[in-house]
C-alpha cells in the first residue's frame, strides 16, 4: 500500500483475526511504525476481558482515546515513516473517535474479515492472550459494523484474514494508496 509518511493505517477485526501479525509484518515491510492497540487498553478493561466479560462503551472511550492521541501526534509530526495501528475498531462509533477531527483520508482501516468458525478456530489456539471464549467472539461479531462506503471511497478496504499473512501484506504494500 503506498503509505505516505503522514498516513495511518489501522488493521482492524475481531480477535484472533490477525491484525498485531498483519500490523506489524506490514510496518516493517513500509519501514514504517507499528502500535499495538491491546497495549494501550487500561488494567481494568484487561482483566475485564480475561474474565470473559466484553467492553462497555464507556470502557472503550478512554482507549481509543489514547490511541487517537497517537494518531492524532504522528499526522501533526513530521516522522519520516507511516503509523500503523493494530485496533479492533468493530464499530463506526469506534472508528470516528479514533479519527476524530483528523483528515479523514490520513487515517484508513484495512478490515481483516473471516467467518466465526475460521476465528473460533484460531481464538482457541492461541496462548497467552487475555481475549478468549466463543461468547467474547459472539459479542465482538454482534458489535462489528462493515466498513461504510464513505470509508471504503477515502481508501479503507476488506481483505480475507484466512489468506496467509505474507499474502495479505504483499496486497497492502503492492496496491496503491
Amino acid at each position: 500500500m503506498t503509505a505516505p509518511a503522514r498516513t495511518v493505517l489501522v488493521i482492524m477485526g475481531v480477535a484472533a483475526c490477525g491484525k498485531t501479525v498483519v500490523g506489524r509484518t506490514l510496518a516493517e515491510q513500509l519501514r514504517g511504525r507499528f502500535v499495538d492497540g491491546d497495549d494501550y487498553h487500561p488494567a481494568d478493561n484487561v482483566a475485564k476481558m480475561a474474565a470473559g466479560s466484553g467492553l462497555t462503551d464507556a470502557d472503550r472511550w478512554p482507549w481509543l482515546d489514547r490511541l487517537h492521541a497517537i494518531l492524532s501526534e504522528h499526522l501533526a509530526g513530521d516522522s519520516p515513516v507511516p503509523l500503523v495501528v493494530a485496533c479492533s475498531a468493530l464499530a463506526r462509533r469506534y472508528r470516528d473517535r479514533l479519527r476524530g477531527g483528523l483528515p479523514f483520508e490520513r487515517v484508513r482501516f484495512v478490515h481483516l474479515a473471516a467467518d466465526f468458525d475460521t476465528i473460533l478456530g484460531r481464538l482457541e489456539a492461541r496462548q497467552g492472550h487475555f481475549m478468549k471464549g466463543r461468547a467474547m467472539l459472539e459479542d465482538q461479531f454482534a458489535t462489528l459494523e462493515p466498513l461504510a462506503p464513505d470509508e471504503v471511497s477515502a481508501g479503507s478496504l476488506v481483505l480475507d484474514a484466512a489468506n496467509p499473512v505474507a499474502a495479505i501484506v504483499e496486497r497492502l504494500v503492492g496496491c496503491s494508496g
